[in-house]
């Protein structure tokens, strides 16, 4: 699994001369919770980090491991990285490379029963499409709930508001491909 690093966030948010509360301005992320990511109390949620990732233009990534630059092509199932977040109820297989320049994540999404994605629905540019390999999975969609079982599959626009909430009695597992490439 790979090591979220707060420190990582501190140096280039320097790097880039911003103070955190530019950083919260822009990113819409509190400056109290950027102070605690950066001294590693604690580890910001996917949405979040992406916002922080966006403003100091990277991606998440960046802040857990050194990313390869080689023509990667396949990943074997030892090497793919896995991001733990909302204390360990949330976990995210990448299943792509992480090569410059790729247009589109695929992504093996785990939550815990009882685990919402992030409390308020994000928007973003690019489209995704789930499919729910088991357990449950309820898709707040602009506005509107769509409730997901084990081969029910979703496709949007992300400039509409949408989260994902896991009320189901067991985990839910399911595959995601977004473009454009969200981590």
């Amino acid at each position: 699994m790979a090591n979220f690093s707060g420190n990582k966030l501190r140096e280039l948010r320097n790097q880039k001369q911003m103070s955190i509360a530019e950083l919260s301005k822009r990113s819409e992320v509190s400056t109290g919770l950027i102070s605690q990511i950066e001294r590693d109390l604690v580890i910001p949620s996917v949405v979040s980090l992406w916002r922080l990732a966006q403003v100091l233009d990277t991606n998440i990534e960046y802040f857990f491991e050194e990313t390869k630059e080689d023509d990667q092509v396949t990943i074997r199932n030892e090497d793919h990285k896995i991001l733990v977040t909302h204390h360990n109820s949330s976990f995210y297989k990448m299943l792509s490379p992480n090569v410059k320049g790729r247009l589109l994540d695929l992504t093996e999404i785990t939550l815990k029963s009882g685990c919402t994605y992030d409390h308020s629905p994000l928007a973003h540019s690019g489209e995704e499409c789930g499919y729910v390999i088991s357990g449950e999975l309820t898709v707040y969609l602009n506005g509107k709930e769509y409730v997901l079982q084990k081969g029910d599959s979703i496709y949007f626009r992300s400039s509409l508001p949408h989260k994902y909430i896991n009320r189901g009695t067991e985990d839910c597992v399911s595959i995601w491909a977004m473009t454009p490439a969200f981590f």
